[in-house]
């Protein structure tokens, strides 16, 4: 009954409030959902209609399933979760552990969940990984909860069906950064932090980036106007003249060397949110790195949760998946 409650949720377009778990208070900021999103974006594109989570048929969902849990220093529990879907039968599928957007601040792993139901149905287990948000935790904590998620991922591939040859990750503005970052920090021990399932690799195969930043000391990210109080100093601790040595190290351009993963860019009409991409593709280019580039030439960020650009955001994926995956 519980699988069915949240399942009822998803398709009614509504993003669970997070608890407090065991006395661990888990901050919460609401300020980014699919809703909002549309309200924001729906009076320049009327045609912008909301992708639903209706599981397809064939597809097995399992829901709020623990990868890890963290106990702070008065003992409390906090539990990490995914949802996970795949195909429903026998066999050994590719994998997409999948990370959602918001700032590094807000989202949910639910705004994952109807993308995550079409690759399902593409043949792909995809995962939605819930990670640790900036008013919880700083960086690097995201970044350890998320390769804590694909060691899990690993240790229970007999259970899910996953071919642990062939695991991508995928994200959605901060959790495209977020996905650029863990593939290509793939084998770095200061990236894995001390979380579960440590005889596990985090290694992914392929990298899928969909309107997010790879190099925070980019022009067109670090001359941008900021509020007090910005979503990426909030995040990564402090601004770049306090703390130049995490903007560094969070951006992924930095990582690049000739055993990075393929990657796909999905870029929306706003610059900014490519900064760096460029050199990054020329870093690529020159370690003979496959990489695709596409680009919806609309001015809404957040694209992929709407029709018309859902259903081509997830072909993109798959073609790509199928390309890396089938050399």
């Amino acid at each position: 009954m519980k699988h069915l409650a949240v399942i009822i949720i998803l398709l009614a377009g509504i993003v669970p409030s997070t608890q407090a778990q065991s006395g661990y208070q888990i901050p919460r900021d609401t300020t980014y959902t699919v809703y909002q999103s549309l309200i924001k974006n729906q009076k320049d594109y009327p045609q912008a209609k909301p992708a639903r989570a209706i599981l397809p048929k064939g597809v097995k969902a399992e829901m709020e399933l623990v990868y890890d849990e963290l106990i702070d220093s008065e003992g409390n529990s906090r539990k990490l979760h995914v949802d996970l879907f795949r195909p429903d039968g026998k066999g050994i599928f590719p994998a997409v552990v999948m990370v959602h957007g918001g700032g590094w601040r807000s989202g949910d792993k639910s705004m994952q969940v109807p993308m995550a139901m079409k690759l399902a149905e593409q043949g792909f287990v995809a995962i939605a990984v819930q990670y640790q948000l900036s008013l919880e935790a700083q960086y690097p904590q995201a970044v350890y909860n998320i390769k804590s998620a694909i060691r899990w991922a690993r240790a229970n591939a007999s259970r899910f069906g996953i071919d642990t040859s062939r695991i991508a990750i995928s994200g959605c503005s901060a959790g495209g950064q977020l996905a650029a970052l863990v593939g290509m920090t793939n084998g770095l021990s200061q990236f894995e932090g001390n979380l579960g399932n440590k005889g596990y690799s985090s290694h992914v195969h392929a990298v899928m980036n969909i309107d997010g930043v790879v190099d925070f000391l980019a022009p067109a990210s670090l001359n941008k106007e900021r509020k007090p109080n910005s979503a990426d100093e909030s995040w990564l601790g402090g601004s770049f003249l306090e703390k130049p040595g995490v903007w560094r190290d969070a951006s992924a351009i930095f990582w690049v060397n000739k055993h990075s993963p393929p990657i796909l860019f999905l870029n929306s009409g706003f610059s900014r949110f490519h900064a760096g991409q460029d050199e990054m593709i020329g870093m690529l280019k020159e370690f003979g790195i496959y990489y695709e580039v596409h680009t919806f030439d609309v001015k809404v960020h957040p694209f992929w949760l709407f029709h018309p650009w859902f259903e081509p955001t997830v072909e993109k994926m798959t073609n790509f998946l199928d390309k890396v995956f089938s050399e």
